[in-house]
């Protein structure tokens, strides 16, 4: 890839945000990235892996799968390019990825180690002020969570769960979770959730399978 194309590429990620094109270039001639392309249905990074680089999606599309503690349900989600894989993952006490993923479709991405991080970190004080940015706003939003206003009914505490477990709040995602899970999840009974899950296949907001909840569209669920 030549250092035009690169430039270009990381224009796309915040990460890169507000770097002058002189120093773009300067980080391009200096940085040992790596390029990666993937066929669809490839493992990219699997729940648990230790996180030793960071994943820069800059064409194609993603499927992310992330489990509960329990292993009692999960979520499928799709994700499109630019995306940024899970970068709270590479720092902290726990420096292993949340969850899995792999390609949809043919998926090529920059990739950057983690000793070529902190050597960016080192170098460059805007790319810090980005992660650093990145990361608390990641952290005052999970922070306000439990602040929120309560759900006004079950139909709305449903909602907030869907929301609350989706990496992204947005596009579509696919719960593997039976009834009987999700009503406790919600702290209500079985028929109760049914009902409302049933009325909201009927307003055509989403699919209901055995042991499944297809949302085509989360966003729509919060409108």
């Amino acid at each position: 890839m030549s250092d035009f194309r690169l430039y270009d590429s990381l224009l796309r990620f915040p990460l890169f945000q507000g770097l002058s094109r002189a120093e773009l270039l300067q980080l391009a001639g200096q940085t040992k990235f790596g390029f990666l392309k993937l066929e669809a249905g490839q493992t990219v990074v699997r729940e648990g892996d230790a996180c030793q680089q960071l994943f820069f999606l800059i064409s194609g599309n993603l499927s992310v799968t992330t489990v509960n503690d329990d292993r009692r349900y999960s979520v499928i989600e799709q994700l499109a390019a630019p995306w940024l894989l899970q970068p709270e993952s590479i720092f902290g006490a726990h420096p292993q990825y949340q969850s899995s993923v792999t390609t949809l479709t043919e998926s090529h991405f920059i990739t950057l180690t983690k000793d070529e991080v902190l050597r960016l970190l080192d170098d460059f004080l805007i790319i810090r002020l980005n992660l650093l940015n990145l990361l608390a706003t990641q952290s005052q939003r999970r922070g306000r969570w439990p602040w929120r206003k309560a759900p006004a009914d079950l139909r709305q505490r449903i909602i907030r769960f869907f929301l609350d477990h989706s990496v992204y709040p947005a596009g579509p995602k696919t719960f593997r979770i039976l009834m009987n899970q999700l009503a406790q999840e919600v702290n209500d009974s079985r028929l109760d959730v049914s009902q409302v899950l049933n009325a909201m296949q009927d307003e055509s907001l989403l699919r209901l399978r055995r042991g499944i909840i297809e949302i085509p569209s989360l966003e729509h669920l919060l409108m």
